[in-house]
């Protein structure tokens, strides 16, 4: 992130223990750690915050498209009468339909022709 190298910490810490000194040093390494924290949390909290009006802006967009692709999908689609079906669908249901009532439906109706 700040692309600090090995001898640039090592002289930030020893500038940091002249300075503060090593009796002081715990209570100011915990006070910049409360810092950082925040700062962190702060910067989580913006950055969720970005990223849900990122997925909003998203989601609006994609139902735009939805409904300009619907709109023209019922434009296209003739909205009168359906055809009726020809004879030979007809006769191949009710084929099916008869046939399915002599099938046992269920496992307790198997049992029961069995016994």
């Amino acid at each position: 992130m700040f692309d600090i190298g090995a001898s640039e910490l090592l002289v930030i810490v020893v500038v940091a223990i002249l300075v503060i000194g090593p009796k002081d040093m715990p209570g100011a390494l915990r006070t910049a750690g409360r810092w950082i924290g925040k700062i962190r949390r702060t910067s989580a909290h913006f950055r969720a915050g970005f990223d849900a009006m990122v997925r909003e802006a998203e989601m609006e967009e994609m139902e735009r498209k939805w409904k300009e692709q619907n709109e023209r999908i019922m434009a296209e689609t003739p909205q009168g009468e359906m055809e009726p079906l020809p004879a030979s669908a007809e006769a191949a249901s009710s084929d099916t339909d008869a046939a399915d009532a002599n099938e046992p439906s269920r496992v307790s109706d198997v049992e029961r022709k069995d016994s």
